[in-house]
């Protein structure tokens, strides 16, 4: 099991006392998988990200991911976590502007030890970014930024990939086919897969959907 949530549950302190934002979550998540959470926004999905990716911690409950347990990791190891084992595609890319594209599909890579220069080389033909690898992020169009930022989390070959809304920021038509490709390249890494999304055409991609409401997992 790459992934496994037992009685999970996140508070955040108001000044009308105490906001639960998840409550008693349990999840399990297997080597070559792939889960959408789905639900309204609000609903604690991020938050869910967030906690298994070791940004943050939970109040009560069980997060172990490859083997460790992320609430017993400290600073130091949940920052190794994130580098040897999790990979994750944020919405707004965080690429690093002073990079270009070729340095930014290897950092991750190049931090966790694994370059792969033969890998990388194909997911630069793969993702259509050959052309692009002497640019830098401000010269790529949105998609083609989601692009690399897909690369660079593939290129390290992680246990586990987060995506928070990948194609949030993509039209329907491109959205499609950076999910496909996604999707594809994923499955030859043999890594789980967890992804935030709010489309339901989306997340019937995948292999299992969840949905979570007010906090708690209803399907």
């Amino acid at each position: 099991m790459v992934l496994s949530l037992r009685s999970v549950s996140k508070y955040y302190e108001t000044a009308e006392g105490p906001l639960t934002v998840l409550r008693n979550i349990d999840l399990d998540l297997g080597t070559g998988e792939s889960l959408a959470l789905t639900g309204e926004s609000g609903s604690g999905k991020s938050t869910l990200l967030h906690l298994v990716s070791g940004l943050d911690r939970p109040d009560e409950g069980r997060i172990e991911v490859g083997g460790r347990v992320v609430s017993e990791l400290d600073d130091r190891g949940r920052a190794a976590l994130r580098r040897d084992v999790v990979g994750i595609v944020f919405q707004q890319f965080n690429l690093i502007p002073s990079l270009n594209v070729a340095s930014n599909l290897g950092f991750h890579a190049a931090l966790a030890g694994r370059s792969n220069p033969a890998w990388e080389k194909q997911l630069s033909e793969r993702l259509g970014l050959t052309p692009l690898l002497d640019r830098y992020p401000e010269q790529l169009s949105v998609g083609q930024q989601q692009r690399v930022a897909i690369g660079r989390t593939l290129a390290a070959r992680p246990s586990l990939i987060l995506a928070d809304e990948p194609t949030g920021n993509l039209d329907e038509t491109n959205g499609d086919a950076v999910m496909a490709l996604m999707l594809e390249l994923i499955a030859e890494t043999g890594a789980a897969l967890l992804m935030v999304t709010h489309s339901t055409r989306l997340a019937a991609r995948l292999d299992r959907q969840v949905k979570l409401t007010a906090g708690r997992i209803v399907t």
